[in-house]
């Protein structure tokens, strides 16, 4: 199996500023405050984490076909 990407490319959906972030591997993200327009980004409705939403690469789980962040 394919190790996952960890780097991913966060777009603001407020300014469109983007920023390259390293992704956890061991929890989920799921605040993130633009670099540029200080936006506090959550994850979409549907979404688990913010890499999810807005990231050019899914969250390592995802990638993997596991479920992401569960209680």
């Amino acid at each position: 199996m394919k190790e996952p990407t960890l780097e991913s490319q966060v777009t603001c959906p407020e300014c469109g500023y983007r920023k390259s972030e390293m992704m956890p591997t061991d929890a989920c993200q799921w605040f993130y405050e633009c670099g540029n327009c200080t936006t506090l980004l959550r994850p979409l409705p549907g979404d688990c984490c913010v890499f999810c939403s807005y990231g050019s690469v899914n969250c390592p789980p995802i990638q993997e076909g596991l479920a992401c962040c569960e209680d």
